[in-house]
Formats: structure tokens, C-alpha cells, sequence
């Protein structure tokens, strides 16, 4: 099964999903580096940021967590970056963000017939592999977060140099059209941060929602640490702030996306 590699029509993402509460611009570029990247020096310039969704047909040096780097071939994968204003919401509760988009893109892609949960904190996976990862960065003087996300259309292990990759052609979804998974997944998420706004932090809806989709609770971890420090433990729940809560012989932990550098299942 294959996925016709075409480009994205951004007048018609545009009339889709632009100049709605959560999302106000929406531009799609040839090539960059980052999307992520390219938000932040906006913000950083003094551009206004709120509100833009930016997407890269294709990213030369696309990030994840711990500042690891990747390329994506052109037309494979959804390579998109969104600014979202956070200034009504206490900063203790932006480490919600990139799990409420977690949460969206799982429920997109379910709607495609295929069985996914969330890996904390940036991971979304599916039939044994990474679909799909997301990175969370702030413009602190705008008050706003930069979510990017990458989800793999027709990407294949092959192509991104790694094992551990699946993409929606890998998995069985016949010919998906990026153009209409890129608008459901922005209206999932929009709606996910439209009630994130209103409840000035994590909802219980979104808190319950991430527990059901996670495949991290209740499962023996291993969090490592900075300087070699490491936690083995049982992952027993999110707290109100996003953090991962793990019980380790008899004492809690409660760790946050930026303290470890990997989590992996214990024993691995």
C-alpha cells in the first residue's frame, strides 16, 4: 500500500483552519530546517507568533527532545509547527501542551482505523514503533509555546536511518491524504486547547483522556537522568503539571519532560 507524495495546498488549509480562535495564520514552505526553529526566531525578532501554524514539506534539520537531529524525505510525513498563546494559563500548566497533542494525534489517527497510545512524554506509537513525536519549546516573552510535530504519512525506517519507525502506509492506511489529516488533527488539538484555556491548566477530560491513551502508566520504567542518575520504578500517574509520578521502592518521584533524557521500560 502507498501514499501519493504530493504537496499540502495551503490556500486550502488556510480556509480550513486560519483565522479561527486557536489558529490564525497558516503557511507552508518548500523547505527549512526547523519549523520549530523558525517560530522562535520569529518570536525572538519580535514578530507576533500566537496562533501560527507553520508546515515544512520537507525539514534538513529537524529536532527532538535533548536536541536530537533528523531528516525527513519530502512529502512523507507531516512536518508541522504550531505557536500556541499561553498567556491566560499559569506557567504550571503549559507542561500539558505536548501531551494534549499527543492526545489529538492519537485520536486522528484512530479515526484512520489504527490502535495508538502515548508514550510520556513526546511519543506517539503504534504497532510496535514511533508514528509520530512532538517537541514543546517556549517564546518567553510572548507567553506563548512552540509544539512541533512530526507524523509519519508513508516515511519508512529506510529513509529516516533508524529502527523503531512506522509510519500510516506501514501500518495498513491505504492512500492517506496528508492535506485531510492535517486538518482533522488541527481541529482535534484546537479543541483540546480551547478547553485547556478555559480550565487555565489541564482539564479533567484531557486528564483522563491521557491517562486512557497511555501506554506508559502502569508499566515498569526506567528514567534516566542527567549525570548518569537513573529511577526504576512502576510510571503510576500524571500529576496536574504533566509530570510523570513513579513509585520506586517505596518512595515517589515526580519527574518533569525537561529532567530526563530517556525513558525506557525497566529492564532495558
Amino acid at each position: 500500500m502507498t501514499a501519493q507524495r504530493a504537496p499540502l495546498d495551503e490556500t486550502a488549509l488556510r480556509a480550513a483552519i486560519g483565522g479561527g480562535a486557536v489558529w490564525q495564520t497558516v503557511e507552508v514552505v518548500a523547505e527549512t530546517g526547523s519549523t520549530n526553529s523558525d517560530l522562535i526566531a520569529r518570536a525572538n525578532g519580535g514578530a507576533p507568533i500566537a496562533g501560527a501554524v507553520l508546515i515544512a514539506e520537507h525539514q534538513t534539520a529537524g529536532r527532538g527532545r535533548q536536541g536530537r537531529s533528523w531528516a525527513a524525505a519530502r512529502y512523507a510525513q507531516i512536518s508541522m509547527s504550531v505557536a500556541i498563546d499561553a498567556a491566560g494559563v499559569p506557567t504550571d500548566g503549559w507542561g500539558w501542551l505536548p501531551l494534549a497533542t499527543g492526545v489529538a494525534i492519537v485520536d486522528t489517527v484512530t479515526a484512520l482505523g489504527i490502535d495508538a497510545g502515548l508514550k510520556w512524554p513526546n511519543d506517539v506509537l503504534a504497532g510496535g514503533g514511533k508514528l509520530a513525536g512532538i517537541l514543546a519549546e517556549v517564546a518567553a516573552e510572548q507567553r506563548a509555546v512552540v509544539v512541533g510535530i512530526g507524523l509519519n504519512v508513508s516515511l519508512s525506517a529506510d529513509e529516516v536511518g533508524v529502527d523503531g519507525v512506522t509510519s500510516l502506509v506501514g501500518l495498513g492506511v491505504t492512500a492517506p491524504d496528508r492535506q485531510r489529516v492535517v486538518i482533522e488533527l488541527l481541529s482535534a488539538l484546537g479543541q483540546r486547547i480551547d478547553a485547556w484555556r478555559r480550565a487555565r491548566g489541564a482539564d479533567p477530560k484531557l486528564i483522563a483522556d491521557y491517562r486512557a491513551r497511555s501506554l506508559t502508566l502502569g508499566m515498569g520504567v526506567r528514567a534516566l537522568l542527567p549525570g548518569e542518575r537513573e529511577i526504576v520504578g512502576v510510571a503510576r500517574d500524571i500529576d496536574v503539571q504533566g509530570r510523570l509520578i513513579i513509585d520506586a521502592d517505596g518512595d515517589t518521584t515526580t519527574v518533569a519532560a525537561g529532567d530526563i533524557v530517556h525513558l525506557r521500560p525497566a529492564g532495558s
